[in-house]
């Protein structure tokens, strides 16, 4: 899929950060290979001639959608990534799941690593595994699916799709998770970053941004 900058929903921007609205489909980062080369990051950096060439400092999976917020400074960058390594940021997604919950709310706590053999495939490991934990809370039965709010407590790769999908978490995977759950390659993943709380890497405001998902 092949958009120009312009189709970047900027929720808001400044000297110093660019929050978004990213779109499903679109890496957040640059991949490995020529062919994975558009993503935010460069068309971002074609909107802001002064953004430094890292501004990324967390990232969405390709077919997640919602609000990241970048760097165009290299101390906004030290400032955000200080914040998201101390867990001063607070963030909240909405997602549709397959299959119907029955409990309101709890906490997921699961150690998980990559699986070498089958990347970028997260596996459970309660041995060598990097813990990783989301509080949820079910919104609404939809017909035969779930919907939930997912608040990460850590930010590891793949935590939600994983808690979500593992017998040991909810059992019931993301709709159009071609990964841990039944969609199919490209499909749409219904799993969209809502709410996005930090401080202003220069002012110390404390910034809250939301967004409601498309699904």
């Amino acid at each position: 899929m092949q958009m120009n900058d312009s189709d970047i929903d900027i929720v808001y921007d400044d000297a110093e950060i660019v929050v978004i609205n990213k779109p499903g489909g679109l890496l957040s980062v640059p991949g490995r290979g020529p062919d994975k080369q558009d993503c935010v990051t460069k068309r971002l950096q074609k909107r802001y001639p002064a953004m430094i060439d890292q501004p990324s400092v967390h990232r969405l999976d390709m077919f997640t959608t919602g609000l990241m917020v970048f760097a165009i400074s290299r101390e906004a960058h030290r400032h955000l990534s200080l914040q998201f390594a101390g867990r001063e940021v607070k963030k909240e997604y909405i997602a549709l799941l397959e299959g119907v919950i029955e409990n309101e709310q709890g906490e997921i706590h699961l150690p998980f690593r990559l699986d070498i053999d089958n990347r970028p495939y997260q596996v459970y490991d309660p041995v060598h595994g990097k813990m990783g934990s989301t509080i949820w809370q079910r919104l609404t039965h939809e017909g035969n699916r779930t919907r939930v709010r997912f608040l990460p407590l850590t930010g590891r790769t793949h935590q939600l799709r994983l808690h979500a999908s593992h017998p040991l978490g909810l059992g019931c995977a993301i709709v159009g998770d071609s990964l841990y759950g039944s969609g199919k390659d490209g499909d749409p993943m219904l799993l969209h970053a809502s709410k996005l709380v930090f401080n202003h890497p220069q002012t110390g405001d404390r910034l809250t941004f939301t967004s409601v998902p498309l699904f």
